[in-house]
């Protein structure tokens, strides 16, 4: 089999996913690095996941009602809009990055890295922790202080169409899966820390 960037394909086994072998301590903080990249992997593609389902929601209500009351009613729900969509490509960034250093490890535990290649892993585990603060702050302040709502028609007929199409509620704290991607994200963020 081939052998890339000085790693053996053949090294490539299922049997390496065992955990009798991936939480091996026969190399330095093995078990500790094994769980620390599947929870950080875990947690923010949960969190990804969840608010991936409350953005459509949101993106299907704000059309439902601007196309009942042609296009006279906005939906202003941007705020969670942007947050729920930075939370989706943090979500992906974490997971390439613990993603292959779980590879890694897990299939090449013995290679030898070039300092370059060590300070490349370490910048990108920074950004890419960073960068989970920076969603999972901003996913929480809009969560908590914000709300949808809708303009540029009376009250009451705003009332109207909100009752034609109810769930996600307007407050984005009522909305069980935007709290849930929230909760997942801080989950998400000791494991980012903890690399």
């Amino acid at each position: 089999m081939a052998v890339i960037w000085g790693l053996d394909l053949r090294e490539m086994q299922w049997a390496k996913f065992k955990s009798s072998y991936m939480f091996s301590k026969e190399y330095p903080y093995r078990p500790a690095k094994m769980i620390v990249y599947q929870l950080a992997m875990i947690w923010c593609v949960c969190s990804e996941s969840l608010g991936t389902a409350a953005l459509s929601h949101y993106v299907d209500q704000q059309s439902f009602i601007e196309s009942q009351s042609n296009r006279l009613a906005k939906v202003y729900n941007d705020d969670f809009v942007g947050a729920a969509s930075y939370n989706i490509f943090v979500g992906v960034a974490v997971a390439t990055i613990f993603g292959a250093a779980f590879f890694f490890d897990l299939f090449w535990p013995e290679r030898r890295e070039t300092p370059a290649v060590k300070l490349a892993w370490k910048i990108s585990a920074v950004v890419v922790t960073i960068m989970l603060l920076g969603d999972a702050l901003t996913l929480t302040i809009i969560m908590a202080t914000k709300t949808a709502r809708i303009g540029g028609v009376e009250k009451e007929r705003a009332k109207e169409l909100l009752k034609l199409f109810e769930k996600p509620p307007l407050s984005y704290r009522k909305d069980a899966e935007a709290i849930a991607s929230v909760v997942f994200v801080w989950l998400g963020f000791p494991a980012t820390v903890g690399r």
